[in-house]
C-alpha cells in the first residue's frame, strides 16, 4: 500500500483492517480505492468486503495465502483489448476461475480545480479508451498504475494544471472537482471481469444453467496445428466465443492459447472436444467453469 499516494493508502488501511475481521467476505482487486474494479466487486457482492492492492499480481496472492475469499481481475476491454499480462497470471495464479461479471465503464475528467490542464494522469487502458477526447483538448497523457490512483495522486499533489481521468467514485473518495463527465471515446465501453478462488466450481453443481468453460493450450510445433486444434471443437459442435494466441519463454517453438468455450466437462460435445484436443495439443489445462454471465454477442446493457 506504500505505492498508493496518501489519500489512496489512508483508505486502503481501512480497508485492510475490516477485511482481516472477516478474510472469507473479502474481494481482493488491484488498483486503489475507488477503482473500476473496486466497482466492479461491488456491482458482483454487494455485501463483500472490497479489498484493495497495488496490482494484480498482489490481489491474486492475497487468495491463495487466505487474505481474501476470491479476487477480482480485468481480462479484457471492449476498446482497448486484453489487460496485458493476465494470460500469464491467471494460469501461474494456481486459482480458478467461479465467474464472470461485466461492467459497463465509464470516466470522468477530475482534478482539484478547474484548470487549464497541461497534463491528464490515468492507467493506459484509460488513456488509450479517451485517446479522442484527450487529443482534441490538446491534453498528454500520462500512465499510472491504475484510473483511481491518478486520482489519489492528483489529490494529494493539489497542482490545478494536472487532472486524472478515473471513475465518478474516484472523485467523491478523493475530493476531487468532476470536470467533464463520461470522457470515454465510445459510450459502450464495456471490461470483462473474472473472480478467483482457490477451489474450482463442479459443473454438475451449476447446472441446470448455460455456462463457460476457459482453458489454456499449447499447440504442436507442425503444420496446421491450430487448424486441427479448432478442428476439435468445430467437429462437436462447441462454439468458442474467444481465443487468444500468447508466448511463453523465448524460443518462439510453439504457441499458447487462451480459450472461452460455451458448455462444461460433463457435456459430451465438450468431453469429446477436450479428448481430442488433448491428442491433438502439446497440453491442455482447464482454468474453471462458471455460469455465463451474458450472453455473447449481445451489446451491454445496464437493465
Amino acid at each position: 500500500m506504500d505505492a498508493f499516494a496518501k489519500p489512496a493508502a489512508t483508505l486502503a488501511a481501512l480497508m485492510h483492517e475490516a477485511a482481516s475481521l472477516a478474510p472469507a467476505r473479502a474481494i481482493a482487486f488491484g488498483g486503489a480505492p475507488g477503482s473500476n474494479s473496486h466497482q466492479a466487486a461491488m456491482q458482483f457482492a454487494p455485501e463483500a468486503l472490497p479489498l484493495p492492492y497495488v496490482g494484480f499480481e498482489d490481489a491474486l496472492d492475497a487468495v491463495r495465502q487466505g487474505d481474501a475469499g476470491c479476487a477480482m481481475i480485468p481480462i479484457e476491454n471492449s476498446q482497448h483489448g486484453r489487460v496485458a499480462d493476465i494470460h500469464f497470471l491467471l494460469p501461474e495464479s494456481g486459482l480458478a476461475i467461479v465467474a464472470e461479471h461485466f461492467m459497463r465503464i465509464t470516466h470522468d475528467l477530475m482534478g482539484t480545480g478547474q484548470g487549464p490542464f497541461r497534463t491528464v494522469y490515468s492507467h493506459p487502458q484509460a488513456l488509450g479508451q479517451s485517446r479522442r477526447f484527450l487529443r482534441e483538448r490538446g491534453m498528454i497523457g500520462l500512465s499510472h498504475a491504475d484510473t483511481a490512483g491518478a486520482a489519489a495522486f492528483v489529490a494529494d499533489s493539489d497542482n490545478p494544471h494536472i487532472a486524472a481521468i478515473a471513475p465518478p467514485l474516484a472523485a467523491d473518495l478523493y475530493g476531487l472537482m468532476t470536470i467533464e463527465r463520461a470522457v470515454e471515446d465510445a459510450h459502450d465501453n464495456t471490461t470483462r471481469f473474472v473472480v478467483l478462488a482457490k477451489d474450482p466450481l463442479d459443473p454438475a453443481t451449476l447446472r441446470p444453467g448455460k455456462l463457460m468453460t476457459t482453458l489454456i493450450f499449447e499447440v504442436r510445433n507442425v503444420p496446421a496445428a491450430l487448424y486441427k486444434a479448432l478442428g476439435c471443437f468445430a467437429t462437436n459442435g462447441v462454439n468458442m466465443t474467444k481465443l487468444e494466441s500468447y508466448q511463453q519463454g523465448a524460443s518462439f517453438a510453439a504457441t499458447m492459447f487462451y480459450a472461452d468455450i460455451e458448455g462444461a466437462p460433463g457435456d459430451a460435445a465438450v468431453d469429446t472436444a477436450l479428448d481430442e484436443l488433448a491428442f491433438q495439443a502439446n497440453s491442455v489445462r482447464l482454468l474453471g467453469t462458471y455460469r455465463r454471465a451474458r450472453e455473447r454477442g449481445q451489446a451491454y446493457s445496464s437493465a
